[in-house]
């Protein structure tokens, strides 16, 4: 079937280049004028901090919505006269907006308490009736105009909080064309022509653009974040050139080898691209993985970013087998002489060379490359799951600045507070959450308690907490727990009052817990997939168990670089981060799905070839030799992209999250491309031998038979099955 697609790709070239012409403008024209809304629901249904937001939202909504912090300092006091007007006056203007439900201003008896003890730091809540989500970065620049025109000579203002920290997120907008010009780059050097080097980063876009496309269309039916986009492009470029140079690559190969461009077409696309297909497939499982989380937020994520691999995939072994129709023998022309090369002297290529080198001395070299995954992985055994808070942030930022004054004049706990929210149970229900309150402000964990306030009906109340330790400070999470655990029961046994401990903080603390719960869950169902399809398609149990085995080593080797860089502060300087903190309780999840697909990616490339060498000549040395001498200078350019592309994420802009995710994935990317693929692959396989391709003969009259690579072919010419699947 696939050969017969790629013939008839080849040859009817303009109608197939036509129908993705016209697939990219119609899907793009469609999400334009009828794509979804982003999504900003980032609930955890069942989790406690998600009953008390659910609570105040219905009953008292005034208390239910994030809060701004507008935060001054005066030289001379914040008594001073000119100091209170120009501060109240600010509150008044932020008072008309009309999200804004309350404000408990310093100067006013409600207020009193968040004046500090020097006198001159004090703070304003502002109180809106929305999550942080829900308020439009317009309205935040807004009032940073207006908190600007009220600062003068000895009084500094500053804004802080949720609404503002949420909205000074920086979107990483440029990455994708940095990525794309290193791609340019680092193809050139590749193949050495001007037209090869575009054949790839021809289909990506073409997958970018229509798998963009398809996740707008998606967001009427599922829950699609805003960063999805930027998710979605990251990988589209990385996997689009991937795929596209990995069948580029072949192609080119036989043309050098003397065959005629159609039937290099065929060839390239019945074995390279057989093993695009199946890489593909288990990036689209590792992202659908997601799903199992349970989390609605994160949905469009994996469905979205599936689509634009599904897409690329397509793309790859359709419209590119087209466009090499166009281009047939002149894939070489316009040549760079210093670095254009044939793709048929591989046994004379360094790789070569290099795989004879780690063959020659397995045991070390195994031993090594294991021994560096392992020092990597350490970290990982102290991360702490959890999020960083604006004292992170960049110096720079409102946010920030507003956290060190709060800081300063309160103490940490102050810029992240616990909200109780009580359902009163009858008359007595004031009178349970006021002793509640005096029996949490005896905790040696909480600064600071304020008195219970009622809503209008009489049957609901907030009490605010101040813990004495910022929110990103473990002490903060054993106060969450002795919180629900002890405190709250004891206080209200006996009675019919509820309470349920909630804010921003706890709601970190509940997504970090529910994550840790269920990640098990993903990569558990993820790796027994992806060792089926592997076991599937290369006929063995020895294959695919050590790929599965290499790949979680060397994740575990990213989360243990990203929890050095970022929770232990090591290099942090180097990479621009401002102080380190807890790792962002979502990143493990996303890291996971994302690089284990990619590093399948790398693994069945490499392994395809192998096995193809291995079925022509029966020589397990030889095969591993040829194969990572085929694939190498193609896998190294393909990480050298997207390492490329996650740098550009790293150094472009300031956010903390951002850094930590997209060094995780640079992390990974280089280490799997380098220790596990040059590495480790070659010497394993030289140590096991032909038990490599072992598989039970029981098991192989169960599992169906799906060629990759040349596997077909040679076993036809041969006539007969292979003799190492028959030792079982």
């Amino acid at each position: 079937m696939l050969e017969r697609l790629a013939r008839w790709s080849y040859k009817r070239r303009w109608p197939m280049l036509g129908l993705w012409i016209a697939a990219l403008i119609g899907f793009n024209v469609l999400a334009s004028t009828a794509g979804g809304d982003y999504a900003t629901d980032f609930s955890l249904p069942g989790a406690e901090s998600q009953e008390a937001y659910d609570l105040l939202r219905e009953r008292f909504p005034q208390e239910s919505g994030d809060n701004a912090q507008v935060v001054f300092r005066a030289d001379g006091g914040v008594d001073d006269p000119e100091v209170q007007a120009s501060v109240e006056a600010l509150l008044a203007d932020l008072a008309e907006i009309e999200e804004v439900a309350a404000i408990q201003s310093p100067y006013d008896a409600e207020g009193a308490r968040n004046v500090s003890e020097s006198g001159e730091i004090a703070f304003a809540n502002v109180l809106f009736d929305v999550k942080a989500t829900d308020v439009p970065i317009e309205l935040v620049d807004e009032m940073k105009a207006m908190a600007r025109a009220a600062e003068g000579p000895g009084l500094d203002v500053a804004l802080g909080g949720p609404i503002i920290a949420f909205n000074e997120f920086e979107q990483p907008e440029g990455s994708e064309m940095v990525g794309l010009l290193a791609a340019v780059l680092i193809l050139l050097v590749t193949f050495g022509s001007v037209l090869a080097m575009g054949l790839p980063i021809l289909t990506a876009l073409f997958g970018i653009g229509i798998g963009l496309a398809l996740v707008l269309l998606f967001a009427h039916v599922f829950s699609v974040p805003d960063f999805t986009t930027q998710l979605a492009s990251m990988i589209g470029i990385g996997v689009g050139i991937d795929y596209a140079l990995f069948i580029v690559t072949r192609y080119r190969q036989h043309l050098h080898n003397g065959m005629e461009p159609e039937e290099a077409v065929v060839k390239a696309i019945t074995t390279s691209g057989k093993a695009v297909l199946f890489a593909g497939t288990t990036v689209v499982i590792s992202l659908l993985g997601i799903l199992l989380m349970g989390f609605a937020f994160v949905e469009g994520v994996a469905i979205g970013g599936a689509a634009t691999v599904l897409v690329t995939m397509m793309a790859s072994v359709t419209l590119l087998p087209a466009i090499l129709g166009f281009t047939g023998r002149n894939i070489d022309k316009l040549r760079i002489p210093t670095f254009h090369r044939t793709e048929s002297r591989n046994q004379v290529s360094m790789w070569f060379r290099w795989s004879r080198v780690v063959q020659r001395r397995p045991i070390p070299a195994a031993a090594a490359g294991f021994l560096v995954l392992l020092l990597l992985s350490i970290p990982l055994f102290s991360i702490r799951l959890g999020q960083a808070d604006a004292g992170t942030s960049a110096e720079t930022k409102d946010s920030r600045q507003a956290y060190d004054l709060l800081a300063e004049g309160f103490g940490p706990g102050v810029t992240g507070p616990l909200i109780l929210a009580a359902r009163l149970g009858g008359p007595e229900g004031m009178a349970d959450v006021e002793r509640l309150a005096d029996a949490v402000s005896a905790s040696d964990r909480v600064a600071a308690v304020t008195p219970p306030v009622p809503n209008p009906e009489g049957d609901t109340a907030v009490v605010t907490v101040f813990p004495t330790t910022s929110p990103q400070d473990p002490e903060t999470n054993h106060l969450v727990h002795e919180l629900r655990d002890e405190i709250v029961p004891s206080a209200l046994e006996g009675t019919e009052t509820e309470v349920f401990v909630g804010g921003a903080t706890a709601s970190t603390i509940d997504f970090s817990e529910k994550n840790a719960e269920r990640l098990p869950i993903l990569i558990g169902t993820v790796l027994a997939l992806s060792f089926l399809l592997l076991m599937v398609v290369f006929r063995s149990i020895l294959v695919p168990l050590k790929a599965v085995v290499m790949n979680l080593l060397s994740i575990g080797a990213a989360y243990g670089v990203i929890v050095a860089i970022f929770q232990w502060g090591w290099l942090k300087d180097v990479f621009g981060v401002a102080s380190t903190a807890p790792i962002e309780a979502w990143v493990p999840m996303m890291l996971f799905t994302i690089l284990f697909g990619l590093s399948m990616d790398y693994e069945i490339f490499l392994l395809s070839r192998i096995r193809e060498e291995y079925l022509a000549k029966r020589d397990n040395a030889l095969a591993v030799a040829n194969g990572l001498a085929t694939t190498a200078r193609v896998i190294t350019a393909a990480a050298a992209i997207m390492i490329s592309v996650f740098l550009a994420f790293v150094f472009m802009i300031d956010e903390r999250s951002v850094k930590l995710f997209a060094v995780g994935l640079a992390a990974a990317i280089l280490v799997d491309a380098t220790i596990v693929r040059m590495v480790l692959v070659p010497a394993t396989m030289e140590l096991l031998g032909d038990a490599n391709w072992w598989f039970p003969r029981w098991l192989d009259r169960l599992v169906p038979r799906v060629s990759v690579e040349g596997e077909g072919e040679h076993l036809e010419m041969e006539g007969m099955r292979e003799p190492a699947l028959e030792k079982a």
